[in-house]
Parts: C-alpha cells; structure tokens; sequence
C-alpha cells in the first residue's frame, strides 16, 4: 500500500513575544481602539505594522481593571484603580495565569510592580493649559537588590493640536526623574507629508534601555485618568 503524505505544510512557528528593552530608540504607533467591535482600548503596532499589545475593555465599569496584552491574548500586565486612594493606579507583571507580586517592592506597593499617583491638585488645574505631573515609581533591576526609581509623566495635551502640515504637539512626556532626561513620548501621529491622522493614532517613542512594558503601562494610565480609553 502506497504511504499517504499530508500536503499541507507545518504550521509556521509562533513569533518570539515582544521584547522588553532594546538597545536603539523604538517607535510604536497607538490605535486608541479595541480590536473587538463595540470594545474599549487600544492597539499598539510596531514599526513593521505588526501588533505587539493590545487592550480590550467591554465597558467603562472595567476601567479600574485593566489588560495589556500581546498579540494572541496573552496577558504581559494587569493595572489596577486603587478604590480607597484618589488618583493612584498600581501595575503587575503576569506570569503563569496570575499576578506577579514584587518581592522588591515596599510594603505600602503590596507587591506592585509599579505605582502611579496623580495629585490630588489635578482637579483645580483641568481648566489650565498644563496639569501637575503625575508620578510613577518602580524599581529597575529585579530581585530584592532593585533600586527605586521613579519618573515623571508630563501633560502636554493642553496647548492645542497641530494643524496640517505642522509638527504634532506631544500628548504626555515621561522623564526620570532623577536626571531630567525624557525616557518617552507620546504625541499625535502624521503622514510622511505632516498630515495629522486624527486624534485617536498616535506615535509612542521610546527611548534604548527603557521597559517597553513599563512605559505602555504609564500610557494606558494616563489614558485611564484622562477617560481616552
């Protein structure tokens, strides 16, 4: 009896997940949508079009909640709304179907990886051109020897939008805050030509040897606190 050979290929082998850090600036594109119909979130491209992250919320009851995701569902970062501190948000690493506590953190994270806190003065500020700057501390170099650090995160949203042809004003500005260097940016994407895509496409930059995880988790809170997402 002749032997049968299927003709279909093997299934190509799943793409390696994102990297966290990389030696040279990247650049991400920022779809202020959810790839599921009716759903709230964003999607984050790399430079090649291919998705890395995406976000996707049912509602805005899920905001307090909150998934960044890779490309196949895979949870990368779980952020959370802490119900008894104003205008504080906390982010953990997800491993194994669960929530990672860091074991370097202090007793007041509980266990986050990063905490986000923005004054409590924002609210007298939201009819001004600038809010004060929310702050993010984390600790960079794992285990019980990482070292606190904290950065900075900018509004700069407020002096308007760039019309065509003009250079696109950034959305928010993440700093360290230690040596005043910026670490990302976020601002309005543009056409080759300088045309504005809408403000809903947006381009993050950021800069080598930064968390990528991190700073999209700065990002999707300050689209928590702003109610962009």
């Amino acid at each position: 009896m002749a032997r049968v050979y299927s003709s279909f290929p093997p299934p190509p082998p799943s793409p390696p997940p994102p990297s966290s850090t990389s030696e040279q600036r990247k650049v991400f594109t920022l779809w202020m949508k959810s790839l599921v119909l009716n759903g709230r979130g964003c999607t984050v491209y790399d430079s090649t079009g291919s998705i890395v992250y995406r976000v996707d919320n049912y509602g805005s009851s899920c905001s307090d909640n909150v998934y960044l995701m890779d490309l196949r569902g895979k949870i990368v970062l779980n952020i959370l709304k802490k119900k008894l501190a104003f205008g504080k948000w906390e982010g953990y690493k997800w491993s194994g179907g669960e929530r990672q506590r860091d074991a370097a953190a202090g007793a007041g994270a509980g266990g986050a990886w990063f905490t986000v806190t923005r004054p409590c003065s924002s609210i007298l500020f939201q009819r001004r051109r600038r809010r004060p700057s929310s702050t993010c501390e984390f600790r960079s170099g794992g285990g019980g020897a990482g070292r606190a650090m904290r950065y900075k995160m900018d509004d700069c949203s407020g002096g308007g939008g760039g019309g065509g042809g003009g250079k696109q004003p950034a959305w928010c500005r993440i700093v360290d805050g230690a040596t005043g260097a910026v670490v990302a940016e976020v601002k309005g994407k543009t056409t080759a030509g300088g045309v504005a895509l809408g403000d809903d496409v947006l381009t993050l930059t950021v800069e080598p040897n930064v968390d990528h995880a991190l700073i999209m988790g700065m990002v999707l809170v300050y689209g928590l606190m702003n109610h962009t997402m």
